[in-house]
């Protein structure tokens, strides 16, 4: 079974859902995590999915999505993991993010890691490659990746990776008293930044769940 980066990506994020909520996502939830304009685009995706035999879909329900067990992780190495009860999780490395984009879109996945399912809490989604040291007393080095959950919301005190503007940064996000949005370095070297949502794009891409440092 060969599935495109998309159909991967769309597989691993099926599973880690049913992983951490106990039920799999609406097609709306679906196009939501994918920047799709239509749930439409993700049904179309399911269909896909299931053709190739990775999922089975149920008539007639809004979460009738089922991952089977043994779907393949892909041709890069990861082959042959079983999705739902196997003990890797095969994650998308994002790499440069085109303005505007969606971060999972196909052109910004850059390689693809297996990954003990042990390892994070809660389950990532896909693995951000760090630039630069702003967050380095927060144990995240240049280099480094790190494992991220994605979800649109986030409590203040949480390091997040954010979209503002044209740029993905890894920060910790401060709100305050009279609801200002704050992204926080981990490094004396960098300036606070204050957010601004009705002059700037800003989105919560996801939560950094995790450091993954190669020697």
């Amino acid at each position: 079974m060969q599935l495109t980066d998309r159909q991967q990506a769309i597989l691993d994020f099926l599973t880690a859902f049913q992983a951490g909520h106990g039920y799999p996502p609406t097609r709306a939830e679906i196009a939501r995590a994918f920047g799709f304009s239509q749930a439409r685009s993700a049904e179309d995706h399911l269909r896909a999915l299931a053709a190739k035999g990775a999922i089975a879909l149920e008539g007639g329900r809004s979460r009738g999505i089922r991952v089977l067990a043994g779907a393949g992780a892909g041709d890069d190495g990861d082959a042959g993991a079983p999705p739902a009860a196997a003990d890797l999780l095969s994650l998308p490395l994002v790499g440069r993010v085109a303005a505007g984009a969606p971060i999972l879109s196909d052109a910004h996945i850059a390689g693809r890691y297996a990954l003990d399912r042990a390892l994070f809490r809660p389950r990532p989604h896909f693995l951000l490659r760090v630039e630069g040291d702003s967050m380095r007393e927060a144990g995240i080095l240049d280099g480094d990746l790190i494992a991220v959950h994605r979800t649109p919301v986030a409590e203040s005190g949480q390091i997040v990776v954010a979209r503002l503007d044209d740029e993905i940064t890894v920060k910790r996000l401060r709100r305050g008293a009279d609801g200002g949005l704050t992204l926080l370095p981990a490094n004396p070297d960098y300036a606070p930044i204050p957010v601004d949502p009705a002059r700037q794009v800003f989105a919560i891409e996801g939560l950094h769940v995790g450091v993954i440092r190669r020697g």
